[in-house]
């Protein structure tokens, strides 16, 4: 029997997903089009008459915008909203910033596949090299950490994205909702993607086929110990969300101007 309604959510697009790129800790705001996802979320739990009491987001700037136009949208711009590095989407390492079709025709669609949704498999470490790790490693945000900045990952597989959220799920989300509130997470979808690996007991093999759209709603029907009653519902109009999990999928392929 269904007795709590947890409800996670993959930002709007943000500028380099539509540019397909490996965005992961690059602080990126929401495109325009992300901007419309978001508000065209909040619009549709509205209308489905669905309430929250508490938010939890990364320290990711899309993943709070999206929060906060989804509760603008839903006339609850009053909830509150908390904040936690552990919610961040997975490091990518080296990849941070590369093209995902241009890694394709470079190493192989194989290859950057299991880069980006096998479970174990970890990417090259990002080096202070790279261009864009001093714009990571001294932004103030990550001052705020429960952790020494110096202990913070360099690169993630899925399995330690999941291993880094599982003390925060268990020890701060969890009791809200056994609380009785009903929750949304803003994230991400690597996140995302380790939390209902979680919750459902999903395989390391099967999580490689579980692709979450931005912008799309995901309602889980949890029982008294926090475990599904029935299959999650990606909320909306279902042939647009299966377009955007296809379009996902084809990320990391080698499209025809690349060939």
């Amino acid at each position: 029997m269904s007795k709590h309604k947890l409800f996670l959510l993959r930002h709007g697009e943000g500028t380099w997903n539509k540019e397909n790129r490996f965005c992961s800790w690059v602080d990126q705001k929401l495109s325009e089009n992300g901007v419309v996802e978001a508000q065209e979320c909040g619009r549709l739990l509205k209308e489905q008459g669905y309430q929250f009491d508490q938010v939890f987001t990364s320290i990711l700037s899309r993943s709070i915008q999206t929060a906060w136009l989804v509760l603008e949208a839903m006339g609850q711009e009053w909830v509150p909203v908390t904040k936690s590095w552990r919610l961040n989407e997975r490091h990518y390492g080296a990849l941070i910033g590369l093209n995902r079709a241009e890694m394709a025709l470079n190493h192989g669609e194989e290859q950057v596949k299991l880069w980006r949704r096998s479970y174990d498999i970890t990417p090259p470490p990002i080096e202070e090299t790279h261009p864009f790790y001093a714009e990571i490693y001294n932004d103030r945000r990550y001052s705020t950490c429960d952790v020494p900045q110096e202990e913070l990952p360099k690169t993630e597989s899925l399995k330690e994205v999941l291993d880094r959220l599982l003390p925060y799920w268990n020890d701060v989300i969890v009791p809200v909702i056994k609380s009785g509130q009903t929750v949304l997470i803003s994230a991400h979808g690597n996140s995302c993607r380790a939390l209902l690996k979680h919750l459902e007991d999903i395989s390391e093999r099967e999580i490689v086929n579980v692709t979450l759209p931005t912008g799309v709603p995901v309602l889980l029907e949890l029982d008294e110990d926090l475990r599904p009653v029935k299959p999650r519902q990606l909320l909306g109009d279902q042939a647009k969300i299966q377009a955007a999990i296809k379009k996902v999928e084809d990320q990391g392929k080698v499209n025809a101007q690349n060939k």
